[in-house]
């Protein structure tokens, strides 16, 4: 089968097209034929190894010290059931899936196995593969985040960072709760931001949100890039503050904070749960969520789509394609 092999930590270059063995399911497992993936920032993360301090150690050990463990990396797919190994009930063969393969990775090649268990559920008919492929990342994170906020209709939001693929589905969910959404990212992401349904726009080159006095319930910043003492300034009393990306300044200030003021302050890492996923899928059905994609690359063409996400400029989701 083909696979995209990260040879070593690195620039977007390390990323070579190799053939490796069909994976073969064990008992409890599928195998995935893959017909879509995605390149997010945290696979530009783990690729380059550029984490925070607080994840460096735990994750140079999980993931490699010196070189990739997982050569074939990618966190979500979308694609067929081919087969699946003895002992699962879930899935059957043929079944058009869509998912996470965690921190397992491996969704950057022709075949995918996974044990059934893991967050996986069955496509809504009428939906692409491409389509599908960018759900799970950024709407579990989305839907973990937001749940904690307990989000009542007429509260105002303010979702900071939110043209990626976490943002794009945050400012859907965050509508779909009742909430007058206000969005903030660069000028060039906003007229999407605008169709997905946010009421408001800030771009934050021209605009700084914290100068005007404005407050709101809750702020989600996705990346966990504004200042920690303006933006937890712009929260309304017994309001909360999402955090979705926490440098360590920020997780100390969080920790002084909670402690003195009646703001929550919340961090931390989603659960990814096939439950989640199938909630997911029925907005979609429904109509009240949609994928935002920006590009779609081939699957040789890896290096390229980690290039360009990379270079800020991508609007909602970069998909690649094995078809």
């Amino acid at each position: 089968m083909r696979a995209m092999v990260c040879t070593r930590y690195g620039p977007p270059e390390v990323l070579e097209l190799q053939e490796l063995d069909k994976p073969v399911p064990k008992a409890g497992e599928i195998l995935i034929k893959v017909h879509a993936s995605t390149v997010t920032a945290g696979d530009c993360e783990m690729r380059s190894f550029k984490f925070p301090v607080l994840l460096w150690i735990p994750l140079r050990l999980y993931l490699g010290v010196r070189k990739p463990r997982m050569k074939v990396m990618g966190q979500e797919f979308a694609g067929e059931v081919e087969s699946a190994g003895t002992e699962q009930t879930l899935f059957t063969e043929g079944d058009r899936v869509f998912g996470s393969a965690e921190l397992k990775l491996g969704t950057y090649a022709d075949y995918l196995c996974l044990p059934a268990d893991y967050a996986i559920a069955r496509m809504t008919d009428g939906f692409s593969f491409e389509e599908a492929a960018t759900i799970p990342t950024g709407g579990m994170n989305a839907l973990f985040f937001l749940r904690k906020a307990k989000i009542q209709p007429g509260q105002k939001v303010l979702i900071i960072g939110a043209g990626g693929s976490i943002g794009t589905m945050a400012v859907q969910l965050a509508k779909n709760s009742g909430a007058e959404v206000t969005a903030i990212d660069s000028g060039e992401k906003l007229d999407i931001l605008l169709s997905i349904g946010a009421d408001k726009v800030i771009d934050y080159r021209k605009e700084d949100f914290t100068a005007t006095g404005e407050t709101y319930d809750v702020i989600f910043d996705v990346a966990g890039k504004s200042p920690f003492s303006k933006t937890i300034n712009s929260v309304k009393p017994k309001g909360v503050y999402l955090l979705g990306n926490p440098n360590l300044t920020q997780m100390v200030r969080r920790l002084i904070r909670t402690k003195k003021g009646d703001r929550k302050i919340i961090a931390g890492a989603a659960s990814y749960k096939a439950e989640d996923l199938r909630y997911l899928n029925g907005l979609i059905a429904d109509g009240r969520i949609r994928p935002v994609i920006d590009r779609v690359f081939p699957l040789e063409e890896l290096s390229e789509a980690h290039r360009y996400v990379e270079s800020g400029e991508k609007k909602g989701n970069v998909v690649v394609s094995n078809r």
